[in-house]
């Protein structure tokens, strides 16, 4: 409820702000954000194409501190504090094969990609991957996936009150859900 009211509040800022966020390994779904505006433009009070550039540029500027992070702190940084960014040795090595069998248009690719999108930059740093390129990236697949979502958010204004009948018979069980999901997903990544 929260995003609904910051992104009504907040207009373009907040998307750029809360996507920044997003993309700089805080879990703040972008699931969320995009289609809130999305309702928003469907509503009259924002602008299609102006929301999903909001989103994309947000994306960039947030992913520019994990990159550093990532290039700086490199390997050492994520043995001692991976955990607390949600990432794994693993996960870097499973990077180190995309960015090895289609070079740096994975980060393309992983911008589009739920969840994976979170937390790509930090590996794309430890990498090193080509800085204007990685952010080039970064911006399309942002532009494309913020398209996308702003578009969904459209559809689901337009047919609120269909959603909302089938919404609310199963409130619980989609909380439950979501919940449960986040915990688990949290609980691998935090657990020694």
């Amino acid at each position: 409820m929260w995003i609904k009211d910051s992104v009504a509040q907040g207009g373009y800022l907040a998307v750029v702000i809360m996507m920044a966020i997003e993309s700089a390994n805080i879990p703040l779904p972008s699931e969320a954000i995009m289609p809130t505006a999305g309702i928003l433009v469907q509503q009259g009070k924002m602008n299609f194409h102006l929301a999903a550039l909001a989103g994309a540029i947000g994306c960039v500027i947030g992913s520019i501190p994990s990159y550093l992070l990532g290039m700086y702190g490199g390997r050492p940084f994520l043995a001692k504090y991976g955990r607390y960014l949600l990432l794994k040795e693993k996960e870097l090595e499973l990077a180190e094969k995309w960015v090895d069998r289609w070079g740096d248009m994975t980060f393309f690719v992983c911008r589009m990609l739920p969840v994976v999108r979170t937390f790509i930059s930090f590996p794309a740093g430890v990498l090193k991957a080509h800085f204007l390129m990685f952010n080039i990236f970064t911006f399309i697949g942002s532009l494309i996936w913020c398209y996308f979502l702003t578009w969904v958010g459209v559809y689901f204004g337009e047919n609120m009150e269909t959603f909302r009948s089938i919404w609310h018979k199963f409130d619980l069980v989609i909380v439950i859900i979501c919940v449960g999901g986040f915990g688990y997903y949290l609980y691998r990544h935090l657990k020694h």
